[in-house]
């Protein structure tokens, strides 16, 4: 038997099942009928095994062997005929699915706008989800693991740059608003000078939030204590809005009315407003069409999010 029967047999054995009839089968294909018959007779001696049984006055009958095979010849035109259409979309730039990283912040503020605006102006491939921090995110989208990462970088030496491996979009600049807790008996709002005794909150030592809050603190002359460490953004808001600490806090999650029990501190005239930068991050070469729709509605996502600067605080 050969290890691979012929596909053009199948083919004409696929028919001659389909129509029951030799003759009906050729006139499917466009062959004479001595055609088919020779065919079916070359697919037998291939695989060892008689396939059709065939009685003069009757329709044909398959046999046990002839079945499965019969099951067997569907089950692979069927995915040859997917997998056609599949490379004919990706030749188009069509994808199945994309895998897009995103951090915790922008998954639950930026992203669900954005996905449900892409949505409803065309159907496209699924997208998964995946939520990691920059730093993770990163090398996954090197390796192919994350099709399009959402990150961020709060200083301009930090990672991610652009380089052989990866392409970045900078989506815009997100503000960075110092806060403390509300206080509704006050007639004024607070001062920066009136929380350089209080408990600060911010990310670990080397985190990157905390180097930018230590490099603006130095620029100022100022000495902030910081005593509650955290990685998390809602963790850190939570404080603040307990009167526990001082600190800063992407504009993201302070606007559309989520700034309540929080009060903006007034900086020093002069001070140079922080923020930090808001990156796509992609390899190199050519992009499905949905990359560049993302990264748009993204941009926009970050650009709304810019007036949240001006929130109102009580």
């Amino acid at each position: 038997m050969k290890s691979q029967p012929d596909l053009k047999l199948l083919a004409t054995f696929l028919a001659v099942v389909r129509q029951g009839s030799m003759a009906e089968a050729a006139a499917e294909l466009g062959y004479v009928p001595s055609a088919v018959s020779q065919h079916i007779a070359a697919l037998e001696r291939d695989m060892d095994v008689e396939l059709i049984i065939r009685r003069p006055g009757s329709r044909l009958i398959l046999t046990a062997a002839g079945r499965s095979l019969a099951q067997a010849t569907e089950t692979l035109f069927d995915a040859t005929a997917r997998f056609q259409d599949t490379a004919h979309g990706i030749a188009n730039r069509e994808i199945a699915e994309l895998r897009v990283g995103i951090y915790p912040s922008a998954m639950t503020y930026l992203l669900p706008e954005v996905l449900s605006t892409l949505r409803a102006r065309r159907p496209g491939p699924g997208i998964r989800l995946v939520v990691v921090e920059t730093d993770e995110g990163v090398p996954r989208v090197k390796s192919g693991d994350v099709d399009l990462l959402v990150a961020y970088r709060y200083l301009p030496e930090d990672p991610p740059a652009p380089s052989e491996t990866l392409t970045i979009t900078v989506l815009g600049r997100e503000p960075l608003v110092l806060v403390t807790g509300a206080e509704p008996e006050r007639r004024r709002p607070a001062e920066l000078a009136e929380c350089l005794d209080r408990e600060w909150v911010s990310g670990h030592a080397h985190n990157p939030d905390r180097r930018l809050l230590l490099r603006w603190a130095g620029e100022l002359g100022i000495a902030p204590s910081v005593t509650l460490e955290t990685e998390d953004l809602h963790s850190m808001l939570a404080m603040i809005r307990a009167s526990l600490a001082v600190g800063l806090i992407p504009a993201t999650l302070l606007g559309a009315g989520r700034d309540a029990g929080v009060q903006r501190v007034v900086l020093p005239s002069g001070t140079a407003p922080l923020h930090r930068e808001i990156l796509a991050v992609s390899r190199p070469g050519e992009r499905p069409p949905i990359i560049d729709e993302l990264v748009m509605l993204l941009t926009s996502a970050v650009e709304s999010a810019r007036s949240a600067e001006g929130f109102e605080v009580r």
